[in-house]
């Protein structure tokens, strides 16, 4: 038989993959996988479970039900202050994950440079490779992530289409200062490039605010910005995304989208709009709840031996295992402490490519995102594994 694509055979089962099925296999507390492990909000649900009986279940428009176009662009204003057209500048999609695939094949052709900062979400480089863009990885490094500019600067040049941002970032907590932004921010305009921004934890941030690149001066008609309905009201499955865009980029996404998926749950659509439409204190509420996690896994690990590193944002916190792993790396340590232990977190190393350089092997990612007394006994199994 002629071969199949070699891009996509060629990729390795993902490390979350891999390690959900180590925990499954040990009974262990999988903290690695980034999910809720209860629902949000009811009243959501009941929405949702409303609309399919309301005879509105055919495909959606193209770009989404006007009902969420305009929440969307009611969330870009009260929380930003941008002023968004919901008719020409808000897209639809099937989770963010679309919408990255359909912001790249947007403003990408293949040859063209795309600037990812690592530690990246594992998605990005396999996807920018597939329509032939070039990856250019840019490696923050712990414990501060701070920009590396230096780097940064080197990395852009005149084939430099555009950079994907994500922040808040996955997987090492960070919250872009705006000085940060400032500075990606003029070598945008420099380069006469675009910025995907991949914002889905936006609403999931505690010490540190979250401003959009796209609220920087001249940004506003460069920037393609992300959110999630699954982050935003921990509902990962309905996979609802949304892409904010001046209608000029706007129109080519949605040719993207029409031939990824052309239209989203129509129920799932509305639900989602009433819940945009919620007060700041929803919001409020769900990062306060967030931060008290993160704060109650961050005291045990710190008990444990382990060097916990900032997290101003998303449901991941960073932990050194220095003090704990000898001159084993992540990936050991993570499969070891899963098997006997029975807790189960993500090598740090498994979201830098190797072309970037040695990837950092001493750092794991642990998810907070659980019921309080699942990281408690997260926590306990721990103390009494490695005391």
């Amino acid at each position: 038989m002629k071969p199949l694509n070699t891009l996509l055979s060629a990729l390795p089962t993902t490390i979350f993959t891999q390690m959900s099925a180590l925990a499954r296999e040990y009974d262990a507390i999988n903290l690695g996988q980034g999910f809720p492990d209860t629902e949000g909000p009811a009243e959501l649900v009941e929405i949702a479970c409303a609309a399919l009986r309301d005879g509105r279940n055919q495909y959606a428009p193209l770009t989404g039900l006007p009902e969420l176009r305009e929440a969307v662009a009611g969330c870009n204003q009260r929380f930003y202050g941008l002023s968004v057209d919901p008719n020409r500048e808000v897209i639809v999609t099937s989770g963010a994950t679309e919408a990255l695939a359909a912001c790249i094949s947007a403003v990408t052709s293949p040859g063209d440079e795309v600037i990812v900062l690592e530690p990246a979400y594992d998605t990005y480089l396999p996807f920018l490779r597939l329509v032939g863009a070039v990856p250019v990885p840019v490696r923050l490094s712990p414990p501060d992530w701070s920009l590396p500019r230096e780097a940064l600067s080197a990395a852009f040049n005149e084939r430099t289409k555009a950079i994907l941002l994500n922040s808040p970032m996955n997987p090492c907590g960070k919250v872009f200062t705006t000085e940060e932004l400032e500075f990606i921010a003029g070598l945008v305009r420099k380069y006469d490039s675009f910025a995907i921004c991949d914002e889905v934890y936006e609403h999931l941030v505690f010490d540190a605010p979250h401003i959009p690149l796209m609220t920087l001066p001249d940004m506003r008609e460069r920037c393609m910005r992300i959110g999630s309905a699954g982050k935003s009201f921990s509902f990962t499955g309905w996979k609802i995304g949304y892409i904010t865009a001046p209608s000029p980029l706007a129109e080519v996404i949605a040719k993207a989208h029409q031939n990824l998926t052309f239209a989203t749950a129509p129920n799932l659509q509305r639900a989602v709009a009433a819940g945009l439409n919620k007060g700041e204190a929803f919001f409020g509420e769900l990062a306060e709840g967030l931060c008290e996690r993160r704060d109650l896994l961050a005291a045990g690990l710190r008990k444990c031996g382990f060097g916990v590193l900032p997290c101003n944002g998303t449901y991941f916190i960073t932990a050194d295992i220095s003090g704990l792993a000898d001159e084993e790396d992540d990936l050991s340590f993570c499969r070891r402490v899963t098997i006997e232990a029975g807790v189960t977190m993500i090598p740090v190393s498994a979201f830098c490519d190797p072309s970037a350089g040695t990837p950092p092997t001493r750092y794991v990612r642990f998810a907070f995102c659980k019921q309080p007394a699942v990281l408690s006994e997260a926590i306990r199994r721990l103390e009494a594994y490695f005391h």
